[in-house]
């Protein structure tokens, strides 16, 4: 008898609990009356199918919400590639990269495959060119172009005024600033931040060196990871038209040609930065995820000021909230422009790069000094020449041009001193 009249108790209890709105102590009492044994009224048989489909509704939003945090955190690895392990491993072995600290990698090889087909090629481009002309005009020719791309070893802008000025180029410089910028690709891929579609724009792009480094650095890629649809928006912002226009007209007779998985969409803005008004300058707003300076900068100080100035403009108008500036510059003149001598002073480099940085009103990311010797201080040319014979890799199809063009009687290798920067908003 008194436990009937307990259950009946209970069951008054769970209906006043109910009609309060006290979900929480009615259904303690529904735990308690199910314990006892008694059978549920159809209020309280009601009142546990509501308690059991809310359950396995919170259940399903959870599973839900962790679909859905798979499917972004899927998304985001195929808008990036993922770097592999086996490549990172093949570059480093190839290149025979060495890590001497935080900041300084040396590299003495190279990925031979890629490199010596593109350098043969290369090669054969520009032997085509100079067929072309007649010989005793094509000697008067070389001769005014040599003169004018040779103020660079002096840290001097050229002319760029003579027609064999841009062939000149690739015969001297080109392939060792496509190496640079291989390797600085791949430090952005190993770094996660190499997007499978994304824009460019290149500053002072010259014949599109950043877009060749690009490009080799995925042939090399492609062997290893199985790389979904990329495209690439590359905008080429040069005074020079015929770099422009040479650099295009070989990227079509040999990147084009090649098996690559990328699809370049290419537009040509040909103007000088310092006569160019960025607000009035039809370049997209907010557009790029990664904007390019590579060696465009001065170490007279009324030239940087006036540059920096137009740089951070144009980072300001046209980079995206979420892109990179990635900075190309070569030891001697980030030093010599803040009147300073290159040192194994790591706490001093970090000042320069932070000085340089802070210039262009950017926040530092990280920086690596690519070096093909171990040191940061430049070795004699002696020296140097003799480290370059026994450890670098030499340019051994273009020898054969400089040698007859240029007359250069020394071998030229793939070599590096520059500091590659990646730098945000």
């Amino acid at each position: 008898m008194n436990k009937l009249i307990i259950n009946w108790w209970r069951s008054q209890q769970f209906k006043l609990a109910l009609h309060r709105g006290d979900n929480r102590s009615a259904l303690q009492i529904l735990q308690k009356i199910q314990k006892s044994g008694a059978k549920f009224s159809t209020l309280e048989k009601i009142f546990r199918e509501k308690i059991q489909f809310e359950r396995d509704l919170e259940e399903h939003k959870r599973e839900i919400t962790n679909l859905r945090k798979q499917i972004v955190e899927k998304s985001k690895l195929n808008l990036f590639l993922h770097p592999n392990p086996e490549f990172i491993k093949y570059l480093s072995t190839s290149f025979k990269l060495i890590q001497h600290d935080d900041y300084k990698l040396q590299a003495t090889g190279i990925d031979e495959g890629i490199f010596e087909d593109f350098e043969a090629r290369l090669v054969e481009y520009i032997q085509e060119e100079l067929n072309k002309i007649p010989e005793q005009k094509l000697l008067i020719k070389l001769e005014d172009a040599v003169e004018d791309i040779s103020s660079l070893k002096v840290g001097q802008e050229p002319d760029y005024r003579f027609s064999l000025t841009p062939h000149v180029y690739f015969m001297k410089y080109f392939l060792e600033n496509v190496y640079c910028l291989y390797l600085a690709w791949s430090l952005i891929y190993q770094n996660g931040l190499l997007p499978t579609k994304f824009n460019i724009l290149d500053i002072a792009a010259g014949p599109g060196t950043t877009a060749y480094g690009l490009a080799l650095f995925l042939q090399s890629c492609s062997s290893f990871v199985d790389i979904p649809q990329m495209h690439v928006s590359y905008y080429s912002l040069e005074k020079q038209d015929a770099f422009q226009y040479r650099g295009l007209q070989f990227w079509r007779k040999y990147i084009e040609s090649r098996k690559t998985p990328v699809n370049n969409f290419f537009r040509f803005v040909t103007t000088d930065i310092f006569a160019w008004d960025v607000k009035s300058s039809n370049i997209p707003k907010k557009f790029f995820d990664f904007i390019v300076i590579s060696h465009c900068f001065f170490t007279d100080s009324s030239k940087r000021i006036q540059s920096n100035n137009i740089y951070k403009e144009i980072f300001a108008n046209s980079l995206n909230n979420q892109g990179y500036v990635l900075l190309i510059i070569q030891d001697k003149k980030l030093f010599k422009a803040y009147n300073a001598d290159q040192t194994e002073d790591k706490e001093k480099e970090i000042n320069i790069v932070s000085k340089f940085i802070e210039e262009l009103g950017l926040h530092l990311v990280w920086y690596k000094y690519l070096t093909s010797t171990s040191l940061r201080k430049p070795l004699a040319n002696s020296e140097f020449g003799k480290f370059a014979k026994d450890n670098l890799p030499k340019q051994i199809y273009m020898n054969q041009l400089l040698k007859k063009y240029c007359n250069q009687n020394y071998e030229s290798h793939y070599t590096l001193d520059d500091y590659v920067i990646l730098a945000k908003k």
